[in-house]
């Protein structure tokens, strides 16, 4: 029988699966995502969640408490970023939640709590655990201070934007940077555009809102910075205005065409122009490492 219930929805999948595929061949590969599903499980288990069905590479669990799904979510990321190996590889996980009302019906899930998550899970990145504003509410005060709000966004039936927030799983000290709308805006129509060594990355277009800088495999765009962490900071077009967001352990330099030089440690800062900066390390002529940006 139906039951209308109030409850967390956590999607979590692989990143890259059908590469996976491509590389190791369908049995070597079904291993290691077999291994990985079983290793998030145990996880969802130990803080109280339940199976509802894995689809592919992606498990749907719930939780009847939004604290115990936002735990495991990031104790997933936690653990597998340790180092852990799956038949012998590493992998890079993604995970969306959500906590509201949905229909229970003879262990499967519907409804607005399961359609919001699965939108959560959409916007994550590799070792992203992204979540709703709502959500981020019904927490206590140790994970909601984990959480950073970074975009807003729509989702079919609902009449107003949802805030889409990201938990900081690896934060220690996480802050905000406000920044003044009367700040100069980057090129309206135009792209940014990063430049690492003969590589070149274009950021804002429909295909590419996001990129990810870091050390790790995962990262978008690839920095071998010895200070830098495996996904250290990320750029994001957000209505025709660029900003660099860092999620590191040692911090992001940053310094703009007319000389400014700034500090970001688990802060934003809406940039223009063009300049340059340094993952985990002063932007100076000694960081071999530097990444050029330029908003047209």
């Amino acid at each position: 029988m139906a039951e209308n219930v109030n409850t967390s929805i956590l999607f979590a999948d692989v990143c890259g699966s059908t590469r996976l595929y491509e590389t190791l061949g369908d049995q070597r590969a079904q291993q290691v995502i077999g291994e990985c599903i079983a290793f998030m499980l145990e996880i969802v288990e130990q803080h109280g969640g339940t199976l509802v069905k894995t689809i592919g590479d992606e498990i749907m669990v719930r939780f009847d408490d939004a604290n115990q799904a936002v735990r495991a979510a990031c104790e997933i990321q936690e653990e597998n970023e340790s180092g852990r190996q799956y038949a012998g590889h590493r992998i890079a996980l993604r995970a969306g939640l959500h906590h509201g009302p949905a229909i229970l019906d003879d262990g499967d899930v519907f409804g607005d709590a399961v359609n919001v998550a699965a939108r959560m899970a959409g916007i994550a990145k590799a070792t992203q655990v992204i979540t709703t504003g709502d959500t981020v509410a019904l927490l206590d005060t140790e994970l909601a201070d984990m959480a950073r709000e970074f975009d807003r966004t729509t989702v079919k039936g609902k009449s107003v934007e949802l805030r889409i927030c990201e938990i900081l799983w690896e934060a220690d000290d996480v802050t905000t940077m406000n920044v003044p709308s009367a700040v100069r805006p980057a090129g309206e129509q135009g792209l940014l555009i990063l430049r690492y060594e003969g590589q070149e990355v274009k950021v804002g277009s429909v295909e590419r809102p996001v990129i990810t800088l870091g050390r790790g495999s995962q990262a978008d765009m690839v920095i071998p910075a010895p200070l830098a962490s495996r996904v250290h900071c990320r750029f994001e077009s957000r209505r025709g205005k660029f900003v660099v967001v860092d999620q590191s352990t040692n911090g992001t330099f940053v310094r703009t065409a007319d000389g400014e030089n700034v500090y970001l440690r688990r802060e934003e800062l809406l940039i223009w122009g063009s300049g340059c900066i340094g993952l985990g390390e002063d932007v100076s002529e000694a960081n071999q490492h530097l990444v050029h940006f330029t908003c047209p």
